[in-house]
């Protein structure tokens, strides 16, 4: 087994050969999306980091979430982009290890950042009197360095765990990128324990910071309903709006991608919904903040209102 596995030095990424007339739409269609989403959330990181008014702990998360979006998309569209123009889907063990260790990098710090992203909400809606103390500085820069540290053990676990294993052939992909539960299932042998070890791992890292946020939000919702006012319970509640839209969209496709068993993993309708979270969430987000922040549309005023006259 050890020799047939040292074959498979390479694997082939499927992912939508089969549409064989639609790969100029579908390239014209991905690389929209995947331009746009850079564009737009570098846009949001400019304007937290240049506006004044975007100085609070909610925005310093959101640009932490931007940056990490442009990251996230960018491990996955770029090389499908290119296996849709050239039709060569062919990709390095390495470079399929290397895909997978920054993909899942970045999923589980979004995962960890989002619960830090409910916090706050919960700290400025909950408590609003001890807000500054309880979101500090210190104290989110502590949150995101444990959501990237968190993110690293996550990617580095899961991809040093699956390559570990012995892959016999065939080296098909059923993907567009190196997903976990593709490539299990082309690895030889009986891989129940290793499947289940996955997705105890991976409930791990998707419930516990899900939980986390269904709790802070179950504490804002109680005392939003407390609030006497209605204009008072409806400015509350647009301040967590986008947020749980992120929220829901994200977690409701990890939840059903990751937990549970490989034999359940259909290729013809996964790859579809591994697009919400690999590609759609990303452009959702400054989509999303901007539209529904009125924070975000004024500073972005701002910014159109200072460039106007030096064009002159």
């Amino acid at each position: 087994m050890g020799t047939n596995a040292s074959l498979v030095t390479e694997f082939v990424l499927v992912g939508f050969s089969r549409l064989v007339h639609l790969q100029g739409l579908l390239f014209s269609l991905f690389l929209a999306v995947y331009l746009l989403t850079v564009a737009g959330n570098l846009l949001i990181v400019a304007l937290v980091s240049t506006d004044a008014a975007l100085q609070s702990p909610m925005y310093f998360f959101l640009c932490i979430l931007s940056a990490l979006e442009i990251c996230y998309t960018s491990v996955t569209v770029p090389l499908l982009l290119h296996h849709l123009l050239t039709g060569r889907r062919h990709i390095p063990r390495s470079g399929c290890a290397l895909q997978m260790f920054f993909f899942l990098f970045f999923g589980a710090t979004e995962c960890c950042l989002l619960a830090a992203m409910a916090y706050d909400r919960y700290a400025a809606i909950c408590e609003p009197l001890r807000y500054q103390i309880l979101l500090s500085r210190r104290v989110c820069v502590q949150l995101a360095g444990a959501a990237w540290a968190c993110g690293a053990l996550v990617g580095l676990g899961h991809t040093s765990f699956i390559f570990s294993l012995p892959f016999c052939g065939p080296n098909a992909v059923p993907h567009f990128f190196c997903e976990i539960q593709p490539v299990l299932q082309l690895v030889c042998g009986d891989t129940s324990l290793n499947e289940l070890q996955i997705i105890l791992a991976a409930a791990l890292i998707i419930l516990c910071p899900f939980g986390l946020i269904l709790s802070s939000y179950g504490r804002i919702l109680a005392t939003i309903f407390r609030i006497p006012s209605a204009a008072g319970r409806r400015k509350a509640f647009s301040t967590c709006s986008s947020h749980l839209v992120v929220v829901s969209v994200f977690y409701g496709t990890a939840i059903f991608i990751y937990i549970r068993p490989k034999a359940s993993y259909d290729p013809a309708t996964d790859p579809l919904l591994s697009l919400f979270y690999a590609v759609i969430t990303p452009i959702l987000n400054p989509v999303i903040y901007s539209l529904r922040n009125a924070d975000v549309k004024a500073a972005l005023k701002r910014t159109i209102q200072k460039m106007g006259p030096s064009e002159i």
